[in-house]
């Protein structure tokens, strides 16, 4: 009964979340490059481990941030400001 339960939690979760990312808008890297010296724009890395120390790709400029950790570091902006999350 339990695996049922859980297996049905994971799918109704899987449901959700798509449901979710598509609330959310996105930008390519020519559109973010036009951007990048609009004023009051704020970039943050929240790649983490590998993700990030692996890369070659760093935008100047980019905040490191923990996306787990959105709660606390989203105090920080107003809500009306532009934030790019740069993920991998």
């Amino acid at each position: 009964m339990k695996n049922l339960i859980f297996f049905l939690s994971f799918l109704l979760l899987m449901a959700w979340q798509p449901a979710m990312a598509a609330d959310v808008p996105t930008i390519s890297k020519d559109e973010l490059k036009s951007k990048l010296n609009t004023e009051n724009l704020v970039i943050l890395d929240v790649r983490s481990g590998r993700d990030w120390s692996s890369s070659e790709f760093k935008i100047q400029g980019a905040i490191r941030a923990a996306g787990a950790d959105i709660g606390e570091w989203s105090k920080n902006y107003a809500k009306d400001q532009p934030l790019v999350l740069y993920c991998a």
